[in-house]
């Protein structure tokens, strides 16, 4: 009996645990930024894709947002505005970074 009961807590924490997205959070300026060459500038670009595409599937259907809403709805909740939240600092990245790219003449470089 005992064995059951951690069977099934162990089941279920695994289901509420996994019920929470992550979705990366990048920083809209860091640092570096400005010493950033073209190509590496590009290179961020193409890792904010990532990023985005990651925080949209956040935001639609899969195992982790159906398990909270079958377990704990709250948390779907929580996922959706954490991936809008990603996606707003996504965005304000990318205009940080194309007005770099534009003020270091990338773009006429091409």
């Amino acid at each position: 009996m005992k064995l059951r009961f951690i069977a099934a807590t162990a089941v279920a924490s695994s289901i509420v645990l996994a019920a929470c997205t992550t979705t990366q959070k990048v920083a809209v300026e860091q640092p570096s930024d400005f010493n950033l060459s073209c190509q590496q500038i590009e290179g961020e670009f193409v890792k904010l894709d990532g990023v985005m595409e990651d925080a949209s599937s956040d935001k639609g259907v899969n195992t982790a947002n159906v398990a909270a809403v079958v377990f704990f709805w709250p948390a779907a909740v929580g996922n959706y505005m954490n991936a809008g939240e990603a996606e707003k600092l996504v965005e304000k990245r990318r205009t940080h970074l194309m007005g770099l790219y534009e003020k270091k003449g990338c773009a006429s470089s091409n």
